[in-house]
């Protein structure tokens, strides 16, 4: 069955990942992003493979930018009945040196923007009685992470924020559950290992028990399962997608 899909924070990683799985699968996807020509070019190549694409640029922390945005979507896919959030902001900071704008903007991006996005789509969802929607966190919200308190902090509010929806939502057909991916080869990953605020990647995959890093495929693997009706007895989760890393 075609449904409408959001996956906000499309234009690359994860978030395209996504958008390609579950057009693959037939449904209709709304890539947004901040990045709005790079969610162009991408939903541009998905149609070019014959799936139906639209793509919209967003600032998750603008709420009527936000709200626009799924208006849009409704003009022209649908009501929206799959969510996915995926856009993210990551940094590197000793906790001394956070500061209170740099602590807000973090919080705004992963946090509340996540907030924004399944605030403005779950009205659709729950006309429908059904609903599926994923949230992207961290496995550093799980185990910690030097010199990223804010980022820490704001996934697992994430991972929080899931699980009371979940609670909330459950008798109206909806299910919220989230992805803390572990080490994923993304762009993100390779810029902060270039930049030293990682260590090599081998050094990560010799200490992975499956002996690789993690791909945007695998992560979308386990988004299109939690999208589908067979998830409908899945919710409130934190569906740990790290190769093994016991956290």
């Amino acid at each position: 069955m075609s449904r409408v899909a959001v996956v906000i924070g499309a234009a690359s990683g994860m978030g395209l990942a996504v958008a390609t799985r579950l057009t693959s699968l037939g449904h209709r996807a709304a890539l947004l992003d901040l990045d709005g020509d790079a969610a162009a070019a991408a939903a541009e190549s998905l149609r070019d493979g014959g799936a139906d694409a639209l793509a919209l640029p967003v600032d998750v922390t603008d709420r009527d930018a936000v709200d626009d945005a799924i208006a849009k979507v409704r003009t022209e896919l649908g009501p929206v009945e799959i969510l996915v959030t995926s856009a993210g902001l990551d940094e590197f900071r000793a906790f001394t040196d956070i500061t209170a704008d740099t602590w807000a903007r973090m919080l705004a991006v992963n946090l509340t923007g996540t907030f924004h996005a399944i605030q403005a789509s779950i009205p659709d969802m729950l006309d429908a009685g059904w609903g599926r929607i994923v949230t992207i966190s961290s496995s550093s919200a799980q185990s910690g992470a030097a010199r990223m308190a804010h980022y820490v902090a704001s996934k697992g509010g994430v991972i929080g924020l899931t699980k009371a929806l979940a609670v909330e939502y459950a008798a109206h057909g909806i299910t919220v559950n989230t992805i803390p991916p572990g080490f994923i080869d993304t762009p993100m990953v390779r810029r902060a290992e270039a930049r030293g605020d990682l260590p090599p990647i081998d050094a990560v995959i010799a200490r992975t028990p499956v002996r690789r890093a993690g791909t945007p495929e695998d992560v979308a693997a386990a988004c299109a399962f939690l999208c589908s009706d067979d998830a409908g007895y899945v919710t409130g989760q934190a569906i740990n997608v790290n190769g093994g890393w016991y956290l």
